[in-house]
């Protein structure tokens, strides 16, 4: 804290926060509040059984549980209805205005045409390195291989993290950007990345999966493309086996850990790493960060949080 000047705010990693016993563990809120725990014998201090009908309601004891290995994500948009949509987003936490990240969002199913969509989309960006914010249920294996190229070629940086978009979804009519930008936030919680998706994420740069997402593997075809591929992103061979190991009905889900020592991910950071509110302060500046012209930055300036 005291490293820190006054005018800056510095965000602290998750893992240097255990370190410095400023958290206790690397659980979540779930370790306090999920739904099962008040089953659990002894019943935890912040459970209190409510009558009902002013009869005392029966509350069954059983022994504490580990979590499951593979948990359902959590409730979010339907994104498996959707073609993967690219749009570029501005931060909208007051704390970096008017000097905010900028990121590409990639939301929805890959599909034959998702590479052509993001090529596209990044030859009007000047020149600009902005990184890709994917949540995906997969798709079509061809297209993530050819869209995991177009970012490696590209040089970008990648996390996988849901969007939340401040004023308004891009996927509704009447909803435009302003000066070619929406406004919103990141977040891995509840976010996925499933079968193909791994295989577009294996492009980037800087690969980061913060440890609320979901990262999901299966078995897949056109295993020697897909093997030759990795190969060629320098992804340990760790990771496909990992892949093959799960059937193509079934899905297996890695842990940050995993991720990490099979070569997918470059570090244990989550996408704040990427967009988070103070990285612009950084030195060197990242390639996201721009400073809008005074009047646009007064009118990106949120009304609400």
């Amino acid at each position: 804290m005291k490293t820190t000047p006054a005018s800056d705010i510095r965000q602290i990693e998750p893992d240097d926060m255990l370190e410095m016993k400023l958290v206790t563990s690397p659980d979540s809120l779930d370790l306090l509040t999920d739904k099962s725990m008040c089953r659990r014998n002894p019943v935890p201090a912040n459970c209190r059984e409510v009558p009902s009908n002013a009869k005392p309601a029966e509350v069954a004891n059983i022994e504490a549980a580990p979590s499951p290995t593979a948990p359902a994500p959590a409730p979010g948009p339907r994104i498996e209805d959707q073609e993967m949509r690219f749009v570029v987003v501005r931060g909208s936490n007051p704390l970096c205005n008017p000097d905010c990240p900028e990121w590409i969002s990639a939301e929805g199913t890959i599909t034959a045409g998702t590479a052509g969509k993001l090529r596209q989309l990044l030859d009007t960006l000047g020149g600009r390195r902005l990184p890709v914010v994917v949540n995906s249920p997969g798709g079509d294996v061809q297209a993530a291989l050819a869209a995991g190229r177009l970012i490696r070629e590209r040089g970008l940086d990648v996390a996988v993290a849901r969007t939340d978009f401040l004023d308004c979804d891009p996927g509704k009519a009447g909803c435009e950007p302003t000066d070619g930008l929406y406004s919103g936030l990141t977040i891995d919680a509840g976010a996925q990345c499933d079968a193909a998706c791994a295989v577009m994420i294996a492009g980037g740069i800087r690969r980061l999966v913060g440890a609320d997402a979901h990262f999901l593997v299966h078995s897949m075809n056109m295993e020697e493309k897909v093997r030759a591929y990795l190969d060629e992103m320098a992804i340990g061979p760790g990771f496909f086996a990992a892949m093959q190991s799960a059937q193509f009905a079934k899905h297996r889900e890695l842990k940050q850990g995993e991720l990490r020592e099979f070569g997918l991910t470059t570090g244990p950071q989550s996408v704040d790493a990427l967009t988070g509110a103070t990285i612009c302060n950084s030195s060197p500046k990242p390639d996201n960060c721009r400073v809008l012209p005074a009047a646009n930055a007064a009118a990106e300036a949120p009304a609400k949080l």
